[in-house]
This record gives C-alpha cells, sequence and structure tokens, in this order.
C-alpha cells in the first residue's frame, strides 16, 4: 500500500529536512566527528531496542529493559576490582569470569520474567513492572548510592575505543541489529514470533509452543539489555543507580516509529528495508537535540 510505504519513509524525510536545518544553524554540526558523536549516543538505545522489537512482536511489553540495563552494569562493576576511594563491598573476579557472570545475571532476570508471564500468568505489563523495580533494588543494593569506574578490559575497549575511526558501540549496535533481522525474516523462530503476535490461539492450533516463544523473547529482551548495559556503563565511565532512566522510553519509541505495532503481529523485518533504516533514524532524531555540537 502506498500509505504505508509512505508511513514508514516518514522518519527518513523528517531526519533530512532536520539535518539540512542544523547544517545550516551550525557549521560544526554537518561534519564526521558530529555523526560518529550521534551514532555512539544512539548504538546503546539500538541494542535495547532489538531484544524490545521481539518482545512487541508477540503482542507482549517489557517494561524493565532499562532497569536491566542498569543492574547488569552495576553488577559488572561489582565483579571488578574498584579503586580505594570507591566505597563498595564488591566481589572481584578475572575479567572474562565476570563478564560470563554478569551476562547469566541478565539472564536469571529474563528468566524470572518468562517464568512468572508463562506459567504462572501474570501479564507481562505488571511482570515486567515488577521486575524493572526488582532490578531497581538489585542496582541499590549493591552499589548503596556510590559511583563504580573501574570494568573488564574487554568492555572497556568496546564501550571507549574505536577501530578505524568507528566506535566499537557502533559496531557491536550494527551487528545486533543484522542478528535481530535475520532472525525475525528468515529463520522459522522468527515466523513463530510473528504467528504468536498475530493470533495467538491460531499459533496454537498450529502446533506452535506459544509459551516457549514468549519466555524466549523475554529472555532474549533481557539479554539485549544486560549487553548494552555492560557497555554503557564503559561508554559512560561510571556505574551508578538511575543511570538508564530515559532508556525506556526510547527503546519503545524507537522500535514502534521503526514499524513494529504495540498490538504484536506486524512490524520489525516485515516491513521490508524501510524498517530498519526508519528505525535508526526515528533513534538519531530523538538524539540530535542532545548532541554535543550544540
Amino acid at each position: 500500500m502506498l500509505t504505508d510505504q509512505l508511513r514508514n519513509i516518514a522518519p527518513v524525510f523528517t531526519l533530512m529536512v532536520l539535518v539540512i536545518f542544523f547544517s545550516a544553524a551550525s557549521p560544526s554540526f554537518f561534519t564526521a566527528d558530529n555523526f560518529m558523536n550521534i551514532l555512539s549516543q544512539v548504538s546503546i538505545t539500538a541494542i535495547i531496542a532489538v531484544g524490545l522489537t521481539f518482545v512487541i512482536l508477540t503482542a507482549e511489553i517489557d517494561l524493565s529493559v532499562a532497569a536491566i540495563a542498569n543492574a547488569v552494569g552495576i553488577t559488572l562493576a561489582y565483579f571488578t576490582l574498584q579503586p580505594e576511594y570507591v566505597n563498595i563491598a564488591n566481589l572481584p573476579l578475572n575479567g572474562v569470569i565476570a563478564i560470563v557472570l554478569t551476562l547469566a545475571t541478565a539472564v536469571v532476570f529474563g528468566m524470572v520474567t518468562a517464568f512468572g508471564v508463562t506459567w504462572i500468568g501474570i501479564p507481562s505489563f505488571i511482570m515486567t513492572l515488577a521486575m524493572m523495580q526488582i532490578a531497581n533494588g538489585v542496582s541499590a543494593l549493591l552499589v548503596r548510592g556510590q559511583i563504580a569506574y573501574n570494568y573488564p578490559d574487554l568492555i572497556t575497549t568496546l564501550g571507549t575505543e574505536s577501530v578505524f575511526g568507528i566506535r566499537w558501540t557502533i559496531i557491536v549496535a550494527v551487528l545486533f541489529l543484522a542478528a535481530g533481522h535475520f532472525v525475525l525474516k528468515y529463520t522459522r523462530y522468527g515466523r513463530y514470533i510473528y504467528m504468536t503476535g498475530g493470533n495467538r490461539e491460531a499459533a496454537e492450533y498450529s502446533g506452535v509452543n506459544v509459551k516457549f516463544i514468549i519466555g524466549s523473547v523475554l529472555v532474549i529482551g533481557a539479554v539485549c539489555s544486560g549487553v548494552a548495559g555492560m557497555l554503557a556503563v564503559a561508554y559512560f565511565g561510571s556505574a551508578q543507580q538511575n543511570q538508564f532512566d530515559t532508556y525506556l522510553l526510547d527503546a519503545i519509541a524507537a522500535v514502534v516509529v521503526g514499524g513494529t505495532s504495540l498490538f504484536g503481529g506486524r512490524g520489525g523485518s516485515e516491513t521490508r528495508s524501510w524498517g530498519c533504516w526508519c528505525w535508526v533514524c526515528s533513534t538519531t532524531v530523538s538524539t540530535i537535540s542532545r548532541s554535543t555540537a550544540f
């Protein structure tokens, strides 16, 4: 449909207008450095939104993604030796072990949410709202109002350094976008996700394990949030409470403006190639006003 195509390209057109306007208003805006700065800001939201797209496609919602990102980032700092002036009781471990355990923490968050939604039958809105409070409590328990600064070398490299002039956070975000696109468009699992969101009863009658699909996407969302949280604390240079408060609405907005329906079963890779572009453009537009070039 022509109207659907016009709706999908609207964010692209809006982005072009904004780029022209800000380029005329400030000569420092349309530069490679500022472009990389904007992409770096968007990349953390991008990783979170990839996982959230899986969840929303099944007609569920996850309000805990930002809180889990914060808790996982703080957990990574908890497993890393901190300077003496940081008054936090922690458990320093080898860098690789710390990263593995931190990712396992993200999986546990996702599995608890999945259990509550699929087996107990708690609506995802209520369950993820509770998980958001649980994750915030874990963050408060681990740092107790303090700020942590040290992380494993690998995470510090991915969060702060560049390769060929491109930040590693951007590369990781692109890899997550590509993986999400491939899974949703070219795999049976991706088709099952659309079926579950489009008509859950029909999916069950077709032999789809709906509970498994819903539970798995909630775990995927938590893992994506965990990876984003680990990279973000290195990117920010610190891990502290309430550091990711704005990321929940940013991620939801990115998913919806990118073409994914909040009612599930429609969007993501199904919006053709425009879906990915609109998604990236929507997050870029949301960060232009925060660019350090102004």
